[in-house]
């Protein structure tokens, strides 16, 4: 039987809480964010090995469809969750507000590991051999070597997951801090 870190209850309620929280922590970041030039290209190129793990990880997900083993999930089982906290971070480290930072590390905890409970419960009944798989590839590590099938990236599975919208959203505040670096 898996080891599981919240009761599902707490992982349910959270799960509702994505949609929110993120909003919350976007009007905290434009507000008490307060970027230099050095700490923006800094935070930017953080984000950016972010949002390429996103990407890369979105043209391997099928979701429902298949168990995603290709690409990064040879390595990691929650790429997209890693690629988001390293968006983040690059977009703390950018803000230049420590407080930010335990915000965005606190809303990961509390928010977005129930979610991934929830997720891993949901294909461990989806794919029988998803148990296996788990064994294998660490929950938000990376393994050294691939465990997975050596299929290729899929532009069409980054279209059909919106995963260009990740891309979006990180634009739009990266122009808020440049913004607010040259009012």
């Amino acid at each position: 039987m898996p080891h599981y870190w919240f009761p599902k209850a707490y992982a349910d309620f959270a799960q509702r809480l994505r949609a929110p929280s993120g909003f919350l922590l976007a009007a905290a970041f434009a507000y008490w964010s307060s970027p230099s030039p050095e700490s923006l290209a800094t935070g930017v190129i953080v984000s950016i090995f972010g949002l390429l793990l996103r990407g890369w990880a979105a043209g391997h997900l099928a979701k429902n469809q298949s168990l995603a083993m290709s690409g990064p999930y040879a390595y990691t089982r929650n790429p997209l969750y890693i690629g988001t906290l390293l968006v983040a971070a690059g977009l703390a480290i950018a803000s230049r507000q420590p407080a930010l930072a335990a915000l965005f590390a606190a809303a990961f905890a509390l928010v977005y590991l129930p979610a991934i409970e929830l997720e891993e419960q949901h294909l461990r009944q989806l794919f029988p051999d998803y148990e296996d798989y788990a064994r294998r590839v660490p929950r938000l590590a990376f393994r050294l070597e691939s465990s997975g099938a050596a299929r290729s990236f899929q532009i069409s599975l980054y279209r059909k997951n919106e995963e260009y919208k990740a891309a979006v959203g990180f634009l739009a505040g990266v122009a808020l801090l440049a913004w607010k670096i040259w009012r």
